[in-house]
This record gives C-alpha cells, structure tokens and sequence, in this order.
C-alpha cells in the first residue's frame, strides 16, 4: 500500500457499552487520489461487557470478538498510516472513543489531524438543517448512499462518500470546508 496514494481516511467505531472506549470494532476508508475508496474493518476485543442495546444496535456480542486483537493490538496495524493523513470521523463521537481506548490502556491518544464530516456536510446542505439533519441516516436517503448503518467499515466508508459528494457540489477540497468552518486542526 503506497502511502501518497491515500488523500485521507475516513475512520468509525462501535463501542460495546455506554463507555465510549469499550471499543468493539473499528472501521477505515481509505480514499486514494482518484477518489476510489479502499474499506478495512476489525472486531476488537474491548475487555468489557456488552450491553443490550448496543448488541441490538449493531449486531456485535461477545462471541463477535473472543478470538479479536484488543484495541492496543488493533490501532498498533493502523496507527503509523493514519498518522499522517487527515482522519474524517462523522461527529466528534469516534475521536472521543479512540481518546478514551487510549486513555484506557494507559497511552495518550496520537495528536492525529481530525475533520468532522457533519462540518462539511452542514456547509454542503445547509438546507438540511432543520430539515432531516446531518445525520448519516439522513445523508443516506437523500445523497442515495448504500451502506449497512453502525456496521463501523460501512459507516466510515459512507462518511468518506459525504465528504467526496461535498466537495462535488462545492467545488472545494475537504480541507477548505473544514477550516473555513473554524474546524481545529
């Protein structure tokens, strides 16, 4: 995999619990330089319970992730390539959770540049405010995405699909829109 060849990463992740680091499993898009998009996703073993509505949200339990790494085991494959590239996460929950997973095994969280894809889309559509929202459900139906919701690959693949459908209609890479919109770096 040639690193140039990447223009970001989109990343999601599924937590097993209210605790935003059990991290369950995690998902990157990988968007090249024409714009295809690579997809990469692992369970992750978080060392804690599932609760039942999480288990129900995304379909991951126990038997899931037995035999997964656990997240030190699973950000140590990703983590040198995501270093150097923008990670575009939808809402500020993702970068939360991989603080918290970080924090959790005693490590301080890698000071990757993070975008925030409902930043881009709000300068996209912003007549979507009030209108249906930003929200990936929403940003689904009317920008005609196919993917699996809260199955984290599917879901970093379709933030990275928002991002490349916001820079068509603006006409305005992702870095304009996000630090145009006051996004910290």
């Amino acid at each position: 995999m040639r690193v140039s060849s990447y223009r970001f990463f989109a990343l999601d992740v599924e937590t097993a619990c209210s605790d935003v680091a059990s991290i369950c499993q995690i998902g990157i898009a990988c968007v090249k330089s024409d714009d295809m998009i690579q997809t990469w996703s692992t369970y992750v073993n978080p060392r804690t319970h599932f609760s039942p509505f999480n288990s129900r949200l995304h379909g991951i339990g126990p038997a899931h992730v037995t035999d997964a790494p656990d997240f030190a085991e699973a950000i140590a494959l990703v983590e040198p390539l995501l270093a150097r590239h923008h990670i575009i996460q939808h809402s500020n929950f993702d970068r939360r959770a991989i603080h918290g997973a970080h924090a959790l095994i005693g490590r301080k969280a890698p000071p990757w540049t993070w975008g925030d894809s409902v930043r881009i889309a709000r300068r996209a559509w912003p007549e979507f405010i009030g209108n249906g929202g930003h929200g990936l459900a929403h940003l689904k139906r009317r920008l005609k995405l196919t993917f699996v919701h809260h199955d984290a690959g599917e879901d970093a693949r379709a933030a990275a699909e928002v991002v490349l459908h916001a820079e068509k209609r603006t006409g305005q890479t992702f870095e304009a829109m996000l630090f145009s919109a006051g996004q910290v770096r």
